[in-house]
């Protein structure tokens, strides 16, 4: 009689409260460790794999269809995945899509990222939200061999996200210039040909879709790294300055870009805009503080409400931290709250073209409904040189 025995798992995943997950690996062998976090996205998974947000994180997919889509590179955030890992409920069956260039599998294996399949990630997704994101170690071993009390050692021995500044791991090496638009159809990606006003976007881990919206709203974009100067930013004449997403903890990467932050609003009248870590760097320049969350907003289903005039949008969300509304200063005003729980999504400085949002934009999950925060962005520098002219 032919064994019927189920395969041996080929994948685990070990939390440092011990508990222990088996599946089935995919992707590159070899062992990761981690923030494991959850999103509720439908859709969007190579582009949330390329985020450069997810630094130090292992995304669980609650969405059960991932990679039946397969990848392109035209959707790539960034030039490689840069989360540490996937977590699915079913291993991704062959993609069926006409923009499919490469399979899910082959893809993370290509470049180096662990996955695992057959997870109960129902029941992963409510740990999470119960206990907060935990520490992780992820292996993936075609043999099924693993040492289950060395990953949860390793789980346990990982310092975590609070403290940790990623955003010199994910920032460009040198300054560049962008033009490229939003995608079209049928053409894809135009350039931006006639741009008229000159922006420098700080890249703490900058996605590529925001600098196409940029681009889009009439922006000749100069990205500069994540630990550029004041001096720096202001060598290039801009007419705006923006502020990218990016991950690790808010406050470590203030260390560094806060100082820049202030000198450009002491000593310029620049319009200011940031975007997820962007709006935290802000936040923190302006006095306020950040907060680590008990497991952070992953998804593309988050309803914001802008407080000015009551519109809701649905927004895409990557953050495990938040600005804190209680320490906002005088002459800095909430302007969007999450619907969610509350937490703060966006500031504005009251009588200056400065302001920010938790929330991505760009990501167009609504799938247009906070454009507008680009185009704002735009009106500013052009009412600035309206009244310099």
């Amino acid at each position: 009689m032919a064994d019927t025995a189920p395969s041996k798992p080929t994948a685990c995943l070990a939390m440092a409260d011990g508990t222990v997950f088996y599946g089935v690996g995919f992707g590159a062998t070899g062992q990761t460790v981690a923030e494991l976090c959850f999103n509720t996205a439908m859709t969007g998974y190579q582009e949330i794999m390329t985020d450069p947000s997810y630094a130090g994180q292992i995304v669980t997919f609650t969405f059960p269809h991932i990679g039946n889509t397969g990848v392109t590179p035209e959707d790539d955030e960034t030039a490689n995945p840069v989360a540490a890992g996937m977590v699915v409920k079913w291993d991704p069956t062959l993609a069926s899509n006409w923009r499919s260039t490469e399979e899910l599998k082959s893809w993370l294996t290509r470049t180096g990222r662990i996955a695992i399949g057959g997870i109960d990630t129902r029941r992963l997704t409510r740990v999470i939200r119960q206990q907060g994101a935990p520490h992780v170690a992820m292996a993936h071993d075609p043999d099924g061999n693993f040492d289950v009390d060395a990953l949860v050692a390793a789980a346990r021995a990982w310092s975590g996200l609070e403290g940790m500044d990623l955003a010199k791991e994910v920032t460009c090496a040198q300054s560049y210039r962008w033009d490229e638009m939003r995608w079209a159809w049928p053409d894809g990606y135009p350039r931006q040909e006639a741009p008229k006003h000159k922006v420098v976007a700080i890249d703490y881990g900058a996605k590529r879709n925001i600098l196409r919206c940029l681009a889009s709203a009439g922006c000749d974009v100069t990205v500069l790294p994540a630990t550029a100067t004041a001096e720096e930013v202001l060598a290039h004449n801009p007419d705006g300055v923006f502020l990218s997403n990016g991950p690790g903890d808010p406050a470590a990467t203030g260390e560094y870009a806060v100082p820049m932050i202030k000198t450009i609003l002491d000593t310029t009248d620049l319009p200011v805009f940031g975007i997820c870590l962007g709006h935290q760097m802000l936040a923190l320049a302006l006095g306020a503080k950040t907060i680590k969350m008990n497991h952070g907003h992953h998804g593309a289903n988050h309803p914001v409400k802008e407080l000015e005039t009551g519109k809701v949008e649905i927004t895409s969300m990557n953050h495990g931290f938040a600005v804190d509304a209680q320490s906002l200063p005088e002459g800095v005003t909430q302007t969007h709250v999450s619907l969610f729980d509350g937490s703060n999504c966006g500031i504005r400085l009251s009588g200056r073209p400065v302001f920010s949002v938790q929330q991505h934009p760009e990501a167009s999950p609504g799938p247009q409904d906070s454009f507008y925060l680009f185009e704002r962005f735009a009106e500013a520098m052009e009412a600035r040189k309206t009244v310099d002219a």
